[in-house]
């Protein structure tokens, strides 16, 4: 099914909040939020099943709501739908999972890349490539 078929079964409500612009003039905002029952992974693509969706904007959409927009880095499929607070709680926890994951990864790599910038450091002053006049 592509992104312009209708679901046979959607798995979302309409959600309408009311939303008052600058001008005094009030406009109601048509948004999409899950059926209760269904739990999804915001931050798998249902395009093309990758892990790395992240959040591109937010905002509260009510009590225990947020309408969040997503964007998937590996086919630029974007989404904006309104979810429940758990459904967003659980994609804050992927995208720390993630970021912790990074952060790993990032000190791995500048270590790996100080150690080797040692190794030749030491190699040069045994080579006699180094001399007093360098410093």
């Amino acid at each position: 099914m592509n992104q312009f078929e209708q679901d046979p079964q959607p798995d979302h409500t309409q959600y309408i909040r009311k939303v008052t612009l600058p001008s005094g003039e009030t406009i109601e905002v048509v948004s999409f939020e899950q059926v209760p029952g269904t739990t999804p992974d915001l931050h798998v693509c249902p395009g093309c099943a990758s892990e790395l969706v992240y959040p591109i904007d937010w905002a509260e959409a009510g009590p225990a709501h947020w309408e969040v927009s997503v964007r998937c880095p590996n086919c630029e499929w974007t989404f904006t739908g309104v979810y429940d607070e758990d459904v967003v709680q659980r994609f804050d926890e992927v995208l720390d999972e993630g970021t912790e994951t990074l952060v790993a990864n990032l000190r791995q790599l500048a270590r790996a890349n100080m150690e080797a910038d040692v190794e030749r450091f030491i190699e040069a002053i045994h080579a006699d490539y180094l001399l007093p006049e360098d410093f």
